[in-house]
């Protein structure tokens, strides 16, 4: 069979053929990132390290990135800090801790000049299920996100106690 020289060319050739299929394919049907537009919303899609006690949440949507990182958390009170790639023109945040009821959003207050850090003190979270929801204002445009706050305990196996 390795005597073909039929069988030897499309054992060559194929691999390349679905390489290129790969990419041409990824090219014809894939959405073509855009700009935002001023006075639009977009969701920020919050990472991986959203749902663990990793002590920080990272939210993004493409080159729009911010992050949330737990300051302090105590029985009572969660002191959040927002880092973001972008000056800022306003923050509100708010702690959901029931499912279905709603919060009232609370401004966040800036942190420097800059208007890149920010910060709010939040009571600390009750279950499992309670979630923090985002709303940025960037260049005119609105960016939200709805979050698990399981992320605001930092912890690791070096921080339990054995």
């Amino acid at each position: 069979m390795l005597k073909n020289k039929h069988i030897i060319a499309a054992m060559l050739v194929a691999p390349i053929l679905a390489i290129i299929a790969y990419f041409g394919v990824d090219l014809a049907v894939s959405e073509k990132p855009h700009v935002a537009k001023e006075g639009e919303s977009y969701k920020l899609v919050p990472g991986s390290n959203c749902r663990y006690t990793s002590g920080i949440c990272t939210l993004e949507n493409g080159d729009f990135k911010v992050k949330l990182r737990s300051e302090q958390l105590t029985d009572n009170a969660l002191v959040i800090k927002l880092i973001s790639d972008f000056p800022l023109e306003g923050a509100k945040i708010s702690l959901v801790q029931q499912e279905g009821k709603s919060a009232t959003p609370v401004d966040m207050a800036v942190n420097k000049e800059d208007k890149k850090e920010w910060f709010v003190d939040l009571p600390a979270p009750t279950t499992e299920e309670s979630e923090i929801h985002l709303v940025v204002k960037a260049d005119g445009t609105l960016y939200y996100a709805e979050a698990p706050a399981v992320f605001a305990e930092y912890k690791t196996l070096f921080t339990e106690d054995k």
